[in-house]
């Protein structure tokens, strides 16, 4: 497939790229320098498309397949438009999920090498953190001041595969032993800062406010005590660069960063996004899970730092999913059924009331998949529509751009709207505690909250040392609008258990954890690893 690509500058130039303002890295993908946005900093900017979705199920819904499949789409009726994705993470792709470019007509290429080592980015992302993680150990081996509490180091290792060996270890033998764990690459707070950085004094400026952890006077110690902002930044100099790809159909993609969408705010690069809107009338942009974690801090906290505003929300469901969301076991969602399609559309209606509370203009697409009937692909737009969305049905995996068409009109009427009003799910000078309480019963539809002693403690040393008018970044489950991943549906009543919270300096918000969450995937039974091999002529084969 990589031999039957456009070459890289052709797609560049059809966004207005010069030779000079790329680099590229083999024949289908480049790095666009950050002279480019310079250079068109005073252009108009394109209106950006955000693509969420409901809740995720085991049934599939296919976002990343529609945020590439509506830019085809839009792109056959004649627009300049160009996606923004996120970067795939190594571990899921040899774990439990594969490759993470699109499927079947709605891809973006060239997708193996996308899904494997893309431009490098991953790798120093890794070492930019592992290499603060030496310094602090360096820094206790010589025992320099400031004293660093061992007991409250905040800075955690990574690497970019799924490994459950180290969800615990033990470091620091010989000079200060203590129990760490690791995290996934894509959950560090180097990414969230690469993801959220607008340009390289940005990015130096961010990483010198990484909390490494408390003196033991008390005191904050940040990565500029330890002298780590200087190597880092050179590290993630040329990460910063989006990446330049193309859809299937030739079109051009940007896939730049890949930040977890629970402990971190799950989007593309501001720097990538800020270029498109310059290249492009329409950008589309994906967030990672449902509205009630991804749109949400899109608009919350990718917004706080200077990201752009979307106007449109397209809101991916099937019917497959709102099946599940009613209660059908995995095994029968094939069966047409109308009755619990008619109460899982509930959860639907509650998304929709996401997107309006955010300040979008909701536009349902719904993903056909093989087994839906007619009757019940109609029955999902009008509930749709009753709920007050636009609502196409949309079929990109198997179609491609000419499949998405009629979700592009409905998007491009819904973009020609006035702007919605911004109403604020939280006040910036609002209390931190209230910011959640504001989240919880606003987006989730909980009643209440309740904060474990920890998350007490934690919330007031934050408020206490001035990060009080940061973001909040909630840390649930994917699953289900409650914190509880067995509750589908749309439920009511419940009160959200926060059990933690941490100050993400550099990133700029304040992680709020509520039930397990994973930093730190494991590999299946039958991992995916299994399936990918070299065929005979050297190409890749198993990365679904």
């Amino acid at each position: 497939m990589t031999m039957s690509l456009r070459p890289i500058q052709e797609v560049a130039a059809e966004v207005g790229l010069t030779e000079n303002e790329i680099e590229r890295y083999g024949r289908s993908k480049a790095k666009v320098r950050l002279e480019a946005l310079t250079a068109r900093e005073r252009g108009a900017d394109g209106t950006v498309i955000l693509v969420t979705a409901i809740n995720p199920t085991p049934a599939g819904e296919g976002k990343t397949v529609t945020t590439i499949g509506l830019s085809q789409g839009l792109r056959r009726l004649g627009h300049n438009v160009i996606p923004c994705l996120r970067e795939p993470s190594a571990g899921p792709v040899f774990g439990m999920k594969g490759g993470a470019t699109g499927g079947g007509k709605s891809t973006v290429e060239p997708s193996d090498d996308i899904n494997l080592h893309f431009n490098g980015d991953f790798h120093a992302i890794t070492a930019a953190n592992n290499l603060l993680s030496a310094l602090i150990d360096n820094h206790l081996y010589w025992n320099k001041s400031p004293k660093l509490n061992t007991r409250r180091i905040a800075h955690q290792r990574v690497l970019d595969m799924n490994d459950r060996s180290l969800r615990q270890a033990v470091v620091g033998l010989g000079t200060a032993a203590r129990e760490e764990s690791f995290a996934i690459t894509a959950a560090s707070e180097v990414m969230a800062i690469l993801g959220l950085s607008r340009d390289l004094d940005d990015l130096r400026e961010r990483l010198s406010r990484i909390i490494v952890g408390p003196a033991v006077d008390g005191a904050l110690v940040r990565a500029s005590d330890l002298r780590a902002t200087g190597p880092m930044s050179v590290l993630l100099k040329e990460a910063l660069l989006p990446n330049l790809v193309q859809t299937v159909e030739g079109g051009p993609a940007f896939v730049h960063t890949g930040p977890f969408g629970n402990i971190a705010h799950g989007t593309t690069s501001i720097v990538s996004l800020r270029l498109a809107r310059k290249l492009a009338k329409y950008v589309v942009v994906e967030a990672g899970f449902g509205s009630d974690l991804g749109a949400e801090k899109f608009v919350d906290i990718v917004g706080h730092h200077g990201g752009p505003r979307p106007q449109v929300a397209v809101l991916v469901a099937t019917v497959r999913a709102l099946k599940y969301q009613a209660g059908i076991a995995l095994e029968k969602l094939g069966e047409e059924n109308l009755g619990a399609l008619a109460a899982g559309s509930a959860h639907l209606a509650h998304h929709i009331g996401i997107v309006r509370r955010l300040g979008l203009h909701p536009v349902v697409c719904v993903n056909r998949f093989p087994t839906d009937t007619e009757v019940e692909l109609n029955a999902v737009v009008a509930a749709a529509r009753e709920a007050g969305a636009r609502a196409a049905i949309s079929e990109g995996f198997g179609r491609g751009g000419e499949g998405t068409v009629a979700l592009a009109g409905e998007v491009l009427a819904a973009a020609a709207e006035p702007a919605p009003t911004h109403n604020p799910v939280y006040a910036t000078d609002a209390p931190l505690a209230d910011k959640i309480r504001a989240v919880a019963k606003e987006i989730y539809g909980a009643a209440d909250v309740a904060f474990a002693d920890k998350a007490k403690k934690r919330l007031e040393e934050a408020q206490a040392n001035g990060f009080g008018n940061l973001p909040i970044c909630m840390a649930k489950t994917q699953y289900s609008l409650s914190d509880d991943p067995k509750r589908r549906g749309a439920p009511t009543g419940f009160t959200v258990q926060v059990r933690d919270a941490a100050v993400r300096g550099g990133a700029g918000f304040v992680l709020v954890l509520s039930g397990e969450i994973m930093t730190m995937p494991a590999l299946p039974a039958q991992p995916n690893a299994w399936q990918i091999d070299l065929g005979p002529e050297g190409e890749i084969r198993g990365i679904r």
